[in-house]
């Protein structure tokens, strides 16, 4: 039998904990439930969960704070969730690390689908950038490393350098990066972002796209990738 992924849960709410948790474990899931941050915190090190699932409005460390706590050791995925679809929630868990966002009420089958889709990209971070481009600078002519100025991926060994010093980039990162990578110099739609990186076979919130390409310019050159006004953004050649 296959192992079973790993949940952890921060809500503070009882009904909406207690309700989720057993719709999780129903559909095969392990999950560690928790009413508050704090605790969160503590059975994340002490657990190791494949996914973490973080309500933005929990008491004794918010899930925003939890988030940055949890990015700061990991790269596991995170979904945060929040009872109100406010730009500030929604930016402010995403600028944490977060990797996606469900706003409250979900229904289930949403919920589960969401995390589906984003184990989904973390256990395939090789990306639709792994065969390399067409492109001068970028064919993988030394092992699968693309170089695009002081930028060099390697598409196989899945590691960024910047200037000869290491990135870290957190899977999604990952896969937006080896996305540009694949296709530089062509713009690439918020929409198609969202159906290649991560994986929504239905229309999507576009800022995360947003907030993760700024999470990218941060770490690869504000430069880098540019935005093309009412198109996308594209990756300079």
């Amino acid at each position: 039998m296959a192992e079973q992924t790993h949940v952890l849960f921060v809500e503070d709410d009882d009904v909406i904990r207690e309700a989720t948790q057993l719709a999780l474990e129903r559909d095969g899931f392990a999950v560690t439930a928790m009413p508050d941050g704090l605790a969160g915190l503590e059975a994340f090190r002490a657990d190791r969960p494949d996914i973490a699932l973080l309500d933005v409005m929990v008491p004794g460390m918010d899930g925003v704070s939890l988030c940055r706590r949890i990015r700061e050791e990991s790269t596991v995925p995170v979904i945060m969730l929040s009872a109100r679809a406010d730009s500030i929630d929604v930016v402010l868990g995403l600028e944490a690390g977060a990797d996606d966002y469900v706003t409250k009420p979900f229904d289930g089958a949403v919920l589960v689908a969401r995390i589906r889709a984003v184990l989904r990209r973390f256990g395939h971070a090789s990306g639709p950038g792994s065969a390399g481009g067409g492109h001068d600078e970028g064919d993988a002519e030394d092992g699968g490393v693309l170089t695009f100025g002081d930028l060099e991926i390697d598409t196989v060994g899945m590691e960024v350098h910047r200037g000869g010093a290491p990135v870290a980039l957190t899977p999604t990162e990952m896969r937006l990066l080896l996305e540009f990578s694949s296709a530089p110099g062509t713009v690439l739609s918020r929409d198609k972002l969202l159906e290649r990186v991560w994986d929504y076979g239905w229309g999507g919130d576009t800022r995360v796209v947003d907030v993760h390409v700024q999470r990218l310019r941060t770490k690869v050159g504000q430069d880098r990738i540019e935005t093309v006004r009412g198109f996308g953004y594209k990756l300079k050649a």
